[in-house]
């Protein structure tokens, strides 16, 4: 058993971790909070049983895959006694963000004074254009990350509780009207939480991402798979959702009333061009 825990948002870090030479056990956060249903009691059965089914209903993800995945990596964050320091990796972005609120939720209904607590969360950085992400550094620039890593105090773990509480609340008002830059610690919240706001729906029922979605069919000649591929493009420059092929791919179907597919390429109907005058 080592002496740290780094909890890593997604799979693609734990290479480039491994490979730097950094010592420490491993728990990969494989969820993703900024899509489907939410309760505020992170790892409650409640909670379980609601991603359960979104990931059933909307990516045909059985219950044995999500728990294998999920669920039994995950609860080892209940007891962490055997560790002398937990470091969090994430990104800036809204999936991360969302994901970085409810662990640190998470870990606060556990929070331990003989434990240190830290994050590492990259976006910006001197001397270096646009957003970044853990990807975008060697396996040796690791270690310089994890020097410069912000130690989380109880203080900051119930800070963001409160942020996760009120996005879980999902009042769009409130969210509008909190100041998201109260904590330094978490750089990048406030960001992800103005994209976020950009999720809420119009008079029409459509948000930004539908509006693009349409907008490229449009436009342009793709199929399913060229689109979705456009959409990640597009993303990675012009917003911070940092979504993956999957929640485009669900954000796609949820659109079929708007669009035909003729020898696989996506076309508007009637009522996708109508919705777009």
């Amino acid at each position: 058993m080592s002496a740290t825990v780094h909890i890593l948002n997604g799979d693609s870090t734990s290479y480039p971790l491994q490979k730097s030479g950094l010592k420490g056990d491993r728990i990969i956060w494989r969820e993703m909070l900024c899509d489907g249903p939410l309760v505020q009691d992170v790892g409650s059965d409640a909670f379980w049983m609601q991603r359960y089914e979104f990931f059933e209903n909307e990516f045909d993800i059985t219950k044995l895959d999500y728990y294998d995945k999920t669920i039994k990596e995950l609860v080892t964050i209940e007891d962490l006694s055997n560790y002398q320091e937990v470091v969090l990796w994430f990104e800036y972005d809204l999936f991360c963000q969302v994901n970085l609120l409810a662990l640190c939720s998470y870990l606060l209904k556990y929070y331990r004074k003989d434990i240190s607590y830290y994050l590492v969360c990259v976006g910006r950085e001197k001397g270096k254009e646009g957003w970044l992400t853990l990807a975008d550094y060697q396996p040796e620039a690791y270690k310089s990350l994890y020097e410069n890593k912000m130690k989380l105090s109880r203080n900051d773990l119930l800070y963001a509780k409160k942020c996760w509480d009120l996005y879980v609340n999902g009042d769009t008002k409130v969210l509008k009207d909190f100041d998201f830059n109260k904590n330094f610690k978490f750089r990048y919240l406030d960001t992800a939480m103005k994209q976020h706001l950009k999720e809420a729906k119009d008079e029409k029922g459509l948000d930004e991402i539908a509006y693009k979605i349409l907008r490229i069919i449009d436009n342009e000649r793709f199929n399913k798979r060229g689109l979705i591929r456009e959409l990640l493009q597009w993303q990675r420059k012009e917003t911070v959702y940092g979504f993956g092929d999957l929640q485009y791919q669900s954000r796609l179907n949820s659109l079929k009333d708007y669009y035909d597919i003729e020898k696989e390429v996506l076309h508007l109907n009637e009522k996708g061009r109508k919705v777009l005058v």
